[in-house]
């Protein structure tokens, strides 16, 4: 058992955490909403601290799940920052889907401080983090995976080393190209398929059992036939997935015509007034006159 803090208690971290907790680790937690943090403690026990750097005192492991690169800095840097609490010897786990080059820069500040680091975000939505069943992809040193995967267990079902410091954010841009390919190609299916008088639920029954299977289909083309868009990961988070995977690209020479035009689509959702419909919205600007 491990001494862990937990950073973030949004849609995914208020389960992740909650997970640690019911596995025995000893978990205290911080949220820059305090009133999530005493929901969290009141559910699970534990305690919650009023800085990050408070909540990472005396943990073996500091776990951060919060929104982009900027959210991130502003709970690990500065004074009351994470780094500022944590002891020699302790690790850094970052779950936010980042940037690569935010997981490196603060890799090296980390490394200053006799801190381990590793950029370890997570694939599986809020269903995932509900049922401890997440992917979790990531970057950085052996001796510190070797570390903390025991713990990361807790509410995965597949943690793997994926090479150096910023490999972890680079898979899961590797994730979001798919996701957005699927969705894309699912929305057009079943538009396909309604515009031409079938049964769409009958047709997602015989090819989900042929190579056009996938989980998305599975599990979201009943929604989207009903235009109910509220499973979790929003078209704005999406967004800001999707703008990070294209500046790696142009940084890469990676070709990505289909992830840009795909970007643009959710642009349109998001001009609908879908920022916080779910990804699988994608369905929605195809049922709109045109």
């Amino acid at each position: 058992m491990a001494d862990v803090a937990f950073i973030g208690l949004g849609v995914m971290g208020f389960h992740m955490a909650g997970h640690l907790a019911c596995e025995g680790h000893s978990v205290r937690v911080f949220n820059r909403s305090p009133a999530k943090a005493e929901l969290w403690c009141d559910e699970f026990g534990g305690d919650s601290f009023p800085t990050p750097r408070e909540a990472a005192q005396g943990a073996d492991l500091v776990m951060v799940c919060v929104g982009n690169d900027d959210d991130l800095r502003a709970v690990v840097l500065g004074a009351d920052g994470a780094f500022a609490g944590m002891s020699p010897g302790a690790i850094l786990v970052d779950h936010t889907t980042a940037s690569a080059d935010v997981a490196r820069e603060l890799a090296v500040l980390a490394a200053e401080r006799e801190l381990g680091f590793l950029d370890a975000p997570v694939s599986g939505g809020q269903a995932g983090a509900e049922s401890g069943m997440l992917s979790v992809m990531v970057g950085g040193e052996q001796v510190f995976y070797d570390r903390a995967a025991p713990v990361l267990e807790s509410y995965a079902k597949m943690v793997r080393l994926m090479g150096p410091v910023g490999s972890g954010q680079l898979t899961k841009m590797v994730n979001q190209i798919c996701v957005g390919g699927l969705l894309q190609g699912l929305a057009e299916a079943l538009h396909f398929a309604q515009c031409a008088g079938l049964d769409a639920h009958g047709a997602m029954a015989v090819i989900s059992k042929g190579a056009a299977q996938s989980w998305q289909l599975e599990h979201r083309h009943q929604t989207m036939l009903e235009g109910a868009f509220d499973f979790g990961f929003a078209v704005d988070w999406m967004r800001k997935d999707l703008s990070i995977v294209l500046t790696e690209a142009e940084r890469n020479g990676a070709q990505l015509p289909v992830t840009a035009l795909i970007d643009q689509f959710y642009a349109e959702v998001q001009a609908m007034g879908g920022g916080r419909w779910d990804t699988s919205s994608l369905i929605a600007r195809l049922k709109t006159p045109r």
